[in-house]
């Protein structure tokens, strides 16, 4: 069935992820609301704070000539994620932000709709701690339309992030 972007792709990654859920015994809580993906707007439409946002950003890392490596950083929605701290953790030459295409091909999502979680193995998931402390972590759910909270401690368990210190102050 296609979402409001006429793919399924998007589709599959929120069954995947509703699926895990279900199968994890987590409570979640679904919420719909008008399409949207920056941080600011979504967080305004469901009525919280940027900080209890779960902002996911792919990332390509370059260790060395032969070697780039993709790294999905969740960071709280009101911070950026600090690019140095991600390329010192990989003990790397570069760490930059991925392009669109291999980000969406990754995330099995669409750009605004990137989910906390990794389904790809190519896909190493790297999350800052005020991430997996945050009681109510709020995202959009693989879709525009849709979003998801459950609390960061769930989060940790069921997507079993790296937790490092990711994001600027």
């Amino acid at each position: 069935m296609p979402d409001s972007h006429g793919t399924t792709h998007t589709h599959e990654t929120y069954q995947r992820l509703i699926t895990l859920l279900d199968t994890s015994s987590v409570a979640y809580e679904l919420i719909d609301h008008e399409p949207e993906g920056t941080t600011e707007a979504v967080s305004a439409l469901r009525g919280h704070p940027m900080s209890e946002a779960a902002k996911c950003i792919v990332l390509r890392v370059k260790v060395d000539r032969r070697t780039t490596r993709h790294v999905l950083a969740v960071v709280p929605g009101d911070r950026r994620v600090d690019l140095d701290a991600v390329r010192a953790l990989h003990a790397a030459r570069y760490a930059g932000f991925s392009d669109a295409a291999t980000a969406e091909r990754l995330a099995r999502a669409v750009p605004g709709t990137v989910l906390p979680f990794s389904f790809d193995p190519d896909l190493e998931l790297v999350a800052d701690p005020d991430v997996v402390a945050q009681p109510r972590l709020y995202f959009n759910a693989a879709r525009l339309d849709r979003s998801l909270v459950i609390s960061g401690e769930d989060y940790a368990r069921v997507a079993e992030p790296r937790v490092e210190r990711i994001a600027s102050p």
